[in-house]
């Protein structure tokens, strides 16, 4: 299936899936929702590997094309440590990488699944063997959070997840900074949930981390639509100024992505496409992303396309109310 057969903007990878159980070399339930970053020279992806006890971990696949060939570590390479990490007790789950190269060190977010609900940890390593927790950044209920690459003025920046706890659950996009990466505060929330009979409606959350361009920073988003036979979950795009993140200048009223192949719309989890990282390898853009919370696929998109999208879109926020 390729773009053709719909308005999206994004072309399913024919190899899809690219990532299974099938391919992993210790047994695992499902393999999904994988970090994607560009380490000497190789495609490395970050998974989320879900045991038959349900506790998910994290394990690096590399591959030279991004596509095949992968090779995947013999044993998971991020595992839970309840013991020191109390947070991680029901296991750690959808990470994202962002290159930092002011501290010359990758910085992983992920979901850390505790007792008290998911919130946001943080770790950080320079060769994904070895890896310093920072333990937890956000309280329960928190996720999907991811770091831009560079600080505004002296403060790192982050946009996360928040469930708030309302008679129905709204869940919006905020926006957080940090002068250290521990301790975060100046909250804002930047992309709200729209209502009604949006595809977006009442939640949303980030999908891959926020990516620069000549425009702003490129956002990837996911909504959530709850219907009659369960949820699905599509992808967006909005636009952030690239000085002042907390600025929206664009967002799509259509998703750009949703569950179109089988192999998206049956799974653990059905009619899920959900991306945790994005690469762009000289204008050409590569969504990693897990379908169905079974396994990893690909597409594919021209980063002038998404960018000359993006800017077509509204710049108000009449829609989300």
């Amino acid at each position: 299936m390729d773009k053709s057969l719909s308005h999206e903007l994004f072309t399913r990878h024919p190899a899809n899936p690219i990532l299974s159980v099938k391919n992993w070399p210790y047994p695992a339930n499902s393999v999904f929702n994988a970090a994607a970053a560009e380490v000497d020279g190789k495609i490395l992806l970050l998974a989320r590997v879900e045991d038959f006890r349900g506790i998910s971990h994290l394990t690096v696949a590399r591959s030279d094309n991004g596509v095949d060939e992968w090779q995947i570590d013999p044993q998971p390479t991020l595992k839970p440590e309840p013991e020191s990490h109390p947070e991680e007790l029901w296991g750690i789950e959808d990470p994202r990488i962002t290159w930092l190269g002011e501290m010359g060190q990758w910085a992983i977010t992920y979901t850390a699944f505790s007792c008290g609900g998911p919130l946001v940890s943080l770790a950080t390593t320079k060769d994904f063997k070895t890896f310093q927790r920072l333990g937890p950044v956000m309280p329960p209920e928190d996720k999907d959070a991811a770091l831009f690459p560079i600080r505004f003025g002296n403060l790192w920046a982050m946009l996360h997840r928040p469930v708030a706890k309302l008679p129905t659950i709204e869940s919006h996009i905020w926006l957080s900074f940090s002068p250290n990466l521990k301790h975060w505060g100046e909250h804002l929330e930047v992309i709200r949930a729209r209502r009604g009979a949006w595809w977006d409606a009442n939640k949303i959350g980030l999908s891959a981390p926020p990516m620069e361009t000549a425009e702003g920073w490129l956002i990837l988003y996911h909504g959530v639509r709850t219907t009659a036979s369960g949820s699905i979950y599509r992808l967006g795009l909005v636009l952030l100024d690239l000085n002042d993140p907390t600025k929206v200048i664009r967002r799509s009223d259509e998703w750009i992505f949703g569950p179109k192949a089988s192999y998206e719309r049956e799974g653990d989890v059905d009619d899920v496409v959900f991306p945790c990282g994005w690469l762009n390898k000289n204008g050409k853009i590569l969504i990693y992303y897990g379908a169905a919370d079974s396994c990893i696929c690909l597409a594919t998109a021209n980063l002038d396309e998404l960018v000359e999208f993006i800017l077509r879109c509204p710049n108000h926020d009449s829609a989300q109310v």
